[in-house]
């Protein structure tokens, strides 16, 4: 057999099975395929220290932190 195309063209239901496992297996390995759309990231994170002499843990937390978090999500 010297040439591809004249088995093809002598023989076209095998054309027409190997076209169709070529579609299928196609069809199956897209369906398999990993695709990451969205990539995981970190979020960004910001660190921000306060201090204020004298006061206690709750009044700097009260007073300072919390206006500043929520000021910063906003």
């Amino acid at each position: 057999m010297s040439n591809y195309a004249e088995i093809f063209i002598r023989r076209p239901v095998l054309t027409v099975v190997l076209s169709l496992f070529v579609t299928i297996f196609g069809c199956i390995s897209y369906s398999r395929l990993a695709v990451r759309e969205y990539p995981a990231v970190d979020p960004p994170t910001i660190t921000i220290s306060t201090t204020y002499p004298g006061a206690a843990a709750e009044v700097i937390e009260a007073q300072i932190t919390q206006p500043i978090e929520e000021a910063i999500n906003s």
